[in-house]
């Protein structure tokens, strides 16, 4: 890199017309004439169907013109879940901690764009030195002391020919694009990972209630049992097998119970509590949601989805990356250029105390063993593999989708058809009591209805809560709203301008992404959630 020292350099008062004159300066630094040795790129296109194989009763039967809403979850029209997302995109501290990595990209570019403009700065420097009177080389009447002071300033500058930081900048460019794919898909996932959760604790909720109510009819019959034994109609073993039956299904109960109390400690963890100072409060019932949303065809699948975007910017890095390996076959130009003053005391700024030099330099590595090569090579692989996890990526964001599809609507279909077994089995257990009763069946035979019964109620639960959470799964594969123009455009991604020297504690948000550095002190409270 170019150095050129400026000494002698002293600070006067700038107006705000010499700043204008030096901004121009640098933009001409900056867009000065250069080789892009990059390889022109394009995003690699898909041959997709033209629908989807599997089909879901929440999905629209023909592609609609809306578009899938960004708060999806309201879809469900639960108040809870709609509170504890809002917790959630406000406090969570992964979701943060994933902007914050934005931000460093951000930077990240700046830096290497920075290298675009000459770098200056200013120094001073003072010493006193006294020599050994016996000293080998000392001439007679030399003093034995002697002082320098000398100040000056430095600058260096690097033109940038064959776009070596141009590319190294575009490529952060990208990665910070990157990093703000990173951020949405951070956030789908956080929203589905809370309903999916928040379904999954409503589920045992149900599985609680629908245990207790067997537990209820289970102490009545152990009591018909105990007095018909009394009667002498039943037998010690018919009240062993009616105990037996009811303890077993209390230790069920108490097993869903700690499965709860596990699910909402994973749910206060998400929306930044300490599980000790978070509850939500149980309900019997699990109800299933009834909605509709717009169909996507797959062609519009790559535009949905953050973690293809994401990697089709990853790609676009490496592609970049390839430039920066070509430009090192090529001269590598370097100015110099030096000056100031220095002088035995202060009185230095006068012509006999001045000193300068300037020159330049042209390099290129004749032989290096390969070394120049062997990066080429590398970057050109490194980009083929990118290609390969971009084509891996929106393959799996194909099956996703289609496992949503599939599921949600076999899920839809098995609840129907649970419902008519449940259905039957407490039909077959109101039959068997009623001819206990009676003494013409056997207590044996009752409590195998009564366990088919409650085995049927519990698979129905967890039906519906499969159904409802393959729901959440098909939304986030569909990308929960989101499409690729939330991403930052390549001007946004800069920070900050080069002669900005206020509001330098956080960029301005690109992307809808920000970042809060005034309101931490919130989120440390850990029984609020930061709300």
């Amino acid at each position: 890199m170019a150095k050129t020292r400026i000494h002698g350099f002293t600070p006067y008062p700038v107006r705000h017309a010499s700043w204008l004159l030096l901004s121009l300066a640098l933009s001409g630094c900056m867009r000065g004439p250069a080789v892009d040795l990059a390889p022109d790129y394009q995003a690699t296109q898909f041959v997709v169907p033209d629908s989807w194989h599997g089909a879901s009763p929440f999905v629209q039967a023909s592609p609609a013109d809306a578009e899938l809403r960004a708060d999806w979850w309201t879809l469900f029209n639960d108040p809870i879940l709609n509170q504890l997302e809002q917790q959630a995109m406000a406090a969570n501290p992964d979701l943060q901690a994933a902007a914050e990595r934005f931000v460093q990209a951000r930077d990240t570019m700046m830096k290497i764009r920075s290298r675009l403009l000459p770098q200056i700065g200013i120094e001073f420097g003072a010493s006193r030195n006294k020599q050994s009177d016996n000293s080998l080389f000392r001439a007679p009447g030399e003093p034995n002391y002697d002082s320098s002071v000398a100040s000056g300033g430095i600058a260096s500058w690097e033109p940038d020919f064959w776009s070596e930081i141009r590319n190294a900048a575009r490529a952060q460019t990208y990665r910070a694009e990157q990093k703000a794919a990173d951020f949405a898909l951070a956030r789908l996932s956080l929203q589905a990972e809370i309903a999916s959760d928040y379904f999954s604790l409503r589920g045992l909720d149900a599985q609680n209630a629908t245990y207790k109510a067997s537990i209820d009819y289970y102490k009545q019959s152990l009591d018909i049992v105990k007095t018909q034994f009394n009667g002498g109609i039943a037998s010690d073993l018919d009240v062993a097998r009616a105990e037996y039956l009811l303890h077993s299904t209390e230790a069920k109960l108490l097993d869903i119970q700690a499965q709860r109390q596990v699910m909402e400690h994973a749910i206060a963890i998400l929306v930044n509590r300490a599980p000790a100072a978070f509850q939500i409060a149980p309900v019997d019932e699990l109800r299933l949601a009834n909605f509709k949303m717009p169909a996507q065809l797959p062609s519009t699948l790559l535009e949905r989805r953050p973690d293809i975007a994401g990697m089709e910017r990853h790609m676009a890095q490496a592609n970049r990356e390839i430039g920066i390996a070509r430009a090192a076959f090529f001269p590598k130009v370097t100015f110099q250029a030096g000056g100031g003053f220095e002088d035995k005391g202060i009185d230095m700024i006068k012509l006999a105390s001045s000193l300068w030099s300037y020159g330049s330099s042209v390099s290129l590595p004749i032989f290096d063993g390969g070394f120049r090569r062997a990066q080429l090579q590398q970057s050109w692989s490194a980009y083929r593999e990118t290609e390969d996890l971009y084509r891996s990526t929106v393959l799996n964001a194909f099956r996703e989708v289609e496992n949503g599809l599939s599921q949600s609507r076999l899920f839809s279909e098995q609840v129907q058809t649970q419902e008519a077994a449940v259905g039957a089995a407490l039909k077959s257990q109101n039959l068997s009591m009623e001819l206990f009763r009676g003494g013409l069946n056997s207590s044996l035979d009752l409590i195998y209805a009564q366990v088919n019964t409650l085995e049927a109620r519990i698979t129905a639960v967890e039906i519906k809560t499969a159904l409802l959470k393959s729901s959440v799964a098909l939304i986030r594969a569909l990308g929960g709203g989101w499409n690729r123009n939330q991403l930052p455009a390549d001007e946004q991604i800069q920070p900050f301008e080069p002669l900005q020297y206020s509001g330098l504690d956080k960029p301005a948000p690109a992307g809808n992404i920000d970042v809060d550095t005034g309101n931490s002190g919130v989120f440390t409270d850990l029984t609020k959630g930061g709300n």
